[in-house]
C-alpha cells in the first residue's frame, strides 16, 4: 500500500458515489427529446402522409389499398395509447411531447375524416363537427396551460376509442349490415365528441379563473412582504427619530410658553446642546 490518494495512484479521483451521481444526471438528461414516448409520437406524425397515400391510392376505392390504409391508421391509434402511458409511467413528459402529441392525434384523425368525406363515404357535417371540437379543445388547452393542464377524462378516452373504431370501419371497404353499423357507431362517436367537448370548456373556464385568482393573491402577498421588509430595514416607526423643535418668537420666548431651547436635542438647552 502506498498510502497515496486515488488521484496520485493513477485513479480518476472520483468516488463511486460521485460516479453514480454523474450517471444519474446522465440518465435524467437522456429523458429529454429522444425518449421512447416522443419517438412514438414522431412515428405517428410520419404515418399521416403514408396513410393518406394508401387511402387515396387508385382513386380511393381499391379494397386492398384501403386495407393497407386501415393498418397504418390502426398503428397510429395504438401508438397514441402507448406513448402517453409510457410518458406518465416512466416520467418522460417533455415540452415537445405536450405539444406534438395532441397535434399528431388531430393530424391522423383529421386526415382520415377529410379523405373519407372527399371520397363521399362520410358526410361533411360529421367531419366538420369533429374537427371543430378537436381543434377548439386543443387551442383551449394552450389557453390554460400557463395555469394548469386539463386532464384527460374518462369520457374523453371513450370518445377517442369510439372515433377510432368508427373511422377505422369507414376506412375499410365495408358493405351490407357492417356499413349500416359503422354509421351508428359514428353517430355515437359524434355525440360523445360534443358532450366531452362541452365538459372540457367548463374545466378550462374554471381552471383559468382559479389560476388568475392565485396569481392575484401571490402578487398581493409579494407587495405586502416587500413593504414589511422596507419597514424592517429602516429600523424605526413613522414618527421615530423626528426632533420636536418648538417655534420661537423674536423675543426668545417659545410659542408654547416654555423656555427657548427646551426639548431641543433630547431636552437640553441651547448652550448644553452646543457643548
Amino acid at each position: 500500500m502506498t498510502g497515496a490518494p486515488a488521484t496520485a495512484a493513477g485513479g480518476s479521483g472520483a468516488t463511486p458515489a460521485h460516479r453514480g451521481g454523474k450517471l444519474g444526471a446522465a440518465a435524467v438528461n437522456q429523458a429529454g427529446l429522444w425518449n421512447i414516448a416522443n419517438i412514438l409520437t414522431m412515428l405517428r406524425l410520419l404515418l399521416v402522409p403514408g396513410f393518406v397515400m394508401l387511402l387515396l391510392h387508385d382513386g380511393g376505392y381499391d379494397p386492398v389499398w384501403r386495407s393497407f390504409a386501415w393498418a397504418a391508421f390502426a398503428v397510429a391509434m395504438i401508438t397514441d395509447v402507448f406513448d402517453g402511458h409510457l410518458a406518465r409511467t416512466y416520467n418522460l413528459v417533455t415540452d415537445f411531447g405536450k405539444i406534438a402529441d395532441p397535434i399528431a392525434d388531430k393530424a391522423i384523425m383529421g386526415a382520415a375524416l377529410i379523405c373519407l368525406s372527399s371520397l363521399g363515404d362520410l358526410p361533411w357535417w360529421i367531419t366538420g363537427v369533429i374537427l371543430f371540437r378537436e381543434l377548439g379543445i386543443t387551442l383551449m388547452r394552450f389557453w390554460v396551460i400557463r395555469h394548469s393542464v386539463i386532464p384527460a377524462s374518462r369520457g374523453g378516452k371513450v370518445k377517442t376509442l369510439a372515433q377510432g373504431i368508427a373511422v377505422g370501419m369507414y376506412v375499410l371497404a365495408l358493405t351490407g349490415p357492417l356499413a349500416t353499423l359503422r354509421f351508428w357507431v359514428m353517430i355515437a362517436a359524434v355525440v360523445l365528441t360534443v358532450v366531452t367537448g362541452l365538459d372540457y370548456v367548463r374545466q378550462a373556464v374554471v381552471l383559468r379563473r382559479l389560476g388568475l385568482a392565485a396569481e392575484r393573491a401571490a402578487a398581493l402577498e409579494a407587495v405586502t412582504v416587500a413593504a414589511g421588509l422596507e419597514d424592517a430595514a429602516g429600523g424605526r416607526g413613522p414618527a421615530e427619530g423626528v426632533v420636536d423643535v418648538p417655534v420661537v418668537d423674536p423675543t426668545g420666548e417659545p410659542a408654547c410658553g416654555k423656555p427657548a431651547g427646551e426639548r431641543v436635542a433630547g431636552g437640553r438647552g441651547p448652550a448644553e446642546a452646543e457643548r
